[in-house]
Formats: structure tokens, C-alpha cells, sequence
């Protein structure tokens, strides 16, 4: 991996061990978790009575969403700002750790859903409502987290060299559009197609990509902040001109 330096308050070189890396890495896991705990598999309706009546997406005046949409996207928010700051290599790091977690929550959920609980315990299916997941689901949202974060820093890493490091902006939202695209494109199907109506599922599938979208632009200001402030304190900006895009590459 290429990596350009850049001085910033008399630092002469690349710090090898981060001051933030870490932290950023685990709100990035933190938030991946907690939003597919709490908020993957429900669909939530909001009104919209100025919306014209019988246009798509909204139906009977109601505008059908997954309620994961709140929260998720903002693990997109954080991998751009790891792809800009530290690079794709640790980028990729984070997608493995991340996925790695959501395999252990899965397996965790399974085997304390499937004990067997107390007669004077009586939480059995509100338990099972909340992680007792169908493996299908599961597998949908590791499968589409895998690949939608993965194209995502792809294109905000190649789109920094593209745009010499400037208007981040375009990046940020670029990167989401695509990442998001194939998240959402690989999720609801594989998870709900035959279990809600279809038509749902192409909904919630196209309106939550549009949401995420949208919410990367709204959160815009917030990832410059982020960005300025990290490359300032780790005294670096990566630029990835040779790097091996490969999912299973080495990880910094």
C-alpha cells in the first residue's frame, strides 16, 4: 500500500500507532451491532398526508420504512471516515472485525434463544421475538453488511485519488450511494422476499436506500468535522494509489 504523508503541526512522518484508531473501530462495531439487534426486522409507518395520493412509495398515506434505517447508516458515516483517515487496508481491518462480531452475536442469540428457560421465567417469547432471528435474516444481514461496506470504502478510496483528496463531500455521499445499494439490494430480498408481500419488500428496499443516502448527506457536516479533526491529531492523510482492493488483502 501506497501511503502519502502530509505535515501537520510539525509532524514529520506517519504515526505507526494511531491515537483514535481504536476508538473509531469500536463506535463503528458498537453501532453495526445495536442496530441489527434492535432495529433490522421492523417495518414502521409514518404519516405523510401532504404526499399525493397514490404515488409510490407511500401507500393509504402512510410511508412504510425498517426501522434500522434511524441508526444503521451512520456504520457508513464512521467507514468513510476510517477509509479518509486511516485508509482501505484498516478500513478493511474494521469490516472483518465487524463482521466477525455480527457472527458471534448470531451464534450467541442462537444458543441463549435455544436454552431451555426456568419454570419461574416467563420472558421466553418476548426473548425469541427480539433475538430469535430466523437464520435467513441473519444471514442476509452479515452477507450485505460484508459486501456493502466493502464497495463502499472501495469507491470513497478511489475516489480520493480521483479527486486529489478534495471536495470530500462528493466521496462521502458517492461511496454511500453505491455501498448502500448493494446492502439494501442484497438484504431485503434474501431476508423478507416470500415473507412480506413483495411489493413491500421493494419498497422498504429502495426507500431505505434513499433515506441512507439522504442521511449521509444531512450527516455531511459532522463527517468533515470528524475527518479534520482526526487527520489533525494522527498527522495524516492516505492516499490509496497502490493498494490491493481485495476483500481478503492484508490488513494494516
Amino acid at each position: 500500500m501506497s501511503e502519502r504523508v502530509i505535515r501537520i503541526e510539525g509532524e514529520a512522518a506517519a504515526p505507526r500507532q494511531f491515537r483514535y484508531f481504536d476508538i473509531v473501530m469500536a463506535a463503528f462495531v458498537a453501532i453495526l451491532l445495536l442496530s441489527n439487534i434492535i432495529g433490522a426486522a421492523k417495518l414502521s409507518a409514518v404519516a405523510v398526508p401532504w404526499w399525493p395520493h397514490g404515488w409510490w412509495p407511500a401507500e393509504d398515506g402512510m410511508f412504510v420504512f425498517g426501522a434500522g434505517i434511524l441508526f444503521f447508516p451512520v456504520s457508513y458515516v464512521i467507514g468513510d471516515v476510517l477509509t479518509e483517515v486511516y485508509g482501505y487496508a484498516r478500513a478493511r481491518r474494521c469490516i472483518w472485525v465487524g463482521t466477525g462480531a455480527m457472527l458471534f452475536m448470531a451464534f450467541m442469540s442462537w444458543v441463549v434463544v435455544s436454552l431451555p428457560p426456568a419454570a419461574v421465567w416467563d420472558g421466553q417469547d418476548a426473548y425469541e421475538s427480539v433475538f430469535g432471528q430466523v437464520p435467513r435474516i441473519v444471514a442476509a444481514s452479515i452477507v450485505a453488511f460484508w459486501a456493502g461496506e466493502f464497495v463502499n470504502a472501495f469507491v470513497l478510496a478511489r475516489m480520493k485519488v480521483w479527486t486529489q483528496g478534495k471536495a470530500l463531500w462528493s466521496r462521502t455521499i458517492g461511496s454511500t450511494v453505491f455501498g448502500q445499494a448493494v446492502d439494501s439490494a442484497i438484504f431485503y430480498p434474501v431476508a423478507f422476499l416470500g415473507v412480506w408481500d413483495t411489493n413491500a419488500v421493494l419498497i422498504v428496499m429502495v426507500t431505505n436506500w434513499a433515506l441512507k443516502v439522504a442521511w449521509e448527506a444531512v450527516l455531511t457536516p459532522v463527517t468533515y468535522g470528524v475527518v479534520a479533526r482526526l487527520k489533525k491529531a494522527e498527522g495524516i492523510d492516505i492516499f490509496d494509489t497502490d493498494t490491493d482492493f481485495s476483500p481478503f488483502g492484508k490488513t494494516a
